[in-house]
């Protein structure tokens, strides 16, 4: 196969069915959601069975669990994915929105709409389920997508690719609409992100080293966030219960993802009142706990799960059922470490004091803030987005979960009546 070649047709087929989404009505972009909403669940036995490939394969090329259970498919997941394609549907289309319409001392009357960005690459690796989350979003859109799962989930990415081809012609729309790469050839990523006479947008879903390698080699713009090092901070003024079902939520909800706590900072007025209890529980989840001197202290007799942390923790993604704890002075203290290890994605704060809430919410600079809440919540289903196409620490163009308003741009639109500038 010509790689170089294949990856021009993709774009070229992806470009004209780009222009026949531009003037598609969004009752057919519905309709074709909910049909492979219905396909998906029509197909769960095949897509098990082709998962089940893919987790064999994983397992003897050595994945990690971290990895295993982002590839992994089960009934519930295959719902949740017709659920994420069902709930797109419902949500209002963003394109062509027309706001801040207003005449001008000319007689013009100027305003915006809002419009797709066009042709949309994707690159991801393990979660099979962001093949039709991503789907879903750039065809509710308007935007074409050419889409590039990693190796490992090959037999998954095609099995869902087969929904999404028949639900889109059911529904009258080409099924380059959405094109999912049939490659494992890695050349085929270079040729996607150095296409820009075809492709609007790169963005990038999978590991820090992924997602670099694409922003470093790219000609064509990135959406993208790096890790997430997402940080819970447990205020000398917090209510004890509230406080740690948060962190033992944040944590254990789930390893793999990236919005799970990494980081637990307690003011040190109550570390023991909140570590303690909270350590029994995450001793009931083997969650190692990687500690400062003081909470080391704290926690002395739960010697089986913790070790002394190095400064290299504090700067981690674990992924895993491992935590980092510091026990810090108060808020300033916290907001410090935050702005110095943070990777832009969430943080939060548990406290009954609503002066400091405020000042943690003015002061972190991050993606997604939070009082008194799970950073679990950083998502597109609970922001009410629907699913979402990734999770930006970008601040230019889009920033946070990126749903179907960060998936397209404006334009200015002008009325006039004859108008010539004098």
């Amino acid at each position: 196969m010509d790689i170089k070649q294949y990856m021009v047709e993709l774009g070229m087929q992806a470009r004209k069915a780009a222009r026949v989404l531009s003037r598609t009505e969004t009752s057919q972009k519905n309709t074709a959601l909910l049909k492979i909403a219905d396909l998906l669940i029509e197909s769960t036995p095949k897509l098990l069975r082709e998962n089940n490939k893919d987790l064999e394969a994983g397992k003897k090329s050595g994945l990690d669990d971290a990895l295993l259970d982002r590839l992994a498919l089960n009934e519930e997941r295959i719902q949740g994915m017709a659920e994420g394609l069902r709930q797109i549907a419902a949500l209002a289309d963003p394109v062509g929105e027309v706001s801040d319409l207003k005449y001008q001392p000319s007689g013009l009357q100027i305003g915006k709409m809002r419009v797709p960005l066009g042709v949309i690459g994707i690159i991801y690796e393990s979660r099979p389920n962001v093949t039709a989350d991503a789907a879903a979003l750039c065809l509710k859109s308007g935007n074409a997508a050419i889409l590039r799962g990693g190796s490992e989930a090959i037999h998954s990415n095609q099995a869902i690719a087969a929904c999404i081809v028949q639900g889109l012609e059911s529904a009258g729309l080409p099924k380059e609409v959405v094109q999912v790469i049939e490659t494992t050839d890695r050349d085929a990523v270079g040729e996607l992100i150095t296409m820009p006479k075809y492709v609007d947008v790169i963005v990038p879903r999978g590991g820090k080293g992924l997602i670099e390698r694409i922003s470093g080699n790219a000609s064509v713009p990135v959406i993208k966030h790096l890790n997430g090092i997402c940080h819970v901070y447990i205020d000398d003024q917090a209510d004890k219960q509230k406080a740690i079902n948060i962190a033992f939520n944040a944590k254990t909800h789930r390893y793999g993802v990236c919005n799970a706590m990494e980081t637990l900072l307690v003011s040190a007025k109550n570390a023991a009142d909140i570590l303690l209890p909270l350590a029994a529980q995450y001793a009931q989840k083997q969650v190692e706990l990687r500690c400062c001197p003081t909470s080391m202290e704290i926690l002395k007799d739960y010697a089986g799960i913790i070790v002394l942390a190095t400064e290299e923790d504090w700067d981690t993604e674990y992924l895993a059922p491992i935590l980092s704890i510091k026990v810090v002075a108060g808020i300033n203290e916290a907001i410090e470490h935050i702005s110095k290890f943070s990777s832009g994605h969430t943080e939060a704060i548990v406290t009954e004091n609503y002066s400091r809430s405020r000042q943690f919410i003015a002061e972190i600079d991050s993606s997604s803030v939070m009082v008194n809440a799970s950073t679990r919540f950083a998502d597109g289903f609970e922001y009410g987005l629907g699913a979402e196409i990734g999770i930006s620490t970008d601040k230019i163009h889009v920033r946070g979960p990126v749903g179907l308003e960060g998936l397209t741009s404006q334009k200015f639109i002008v009325f006039g009546d004859g108008h010539i500038r004098q």
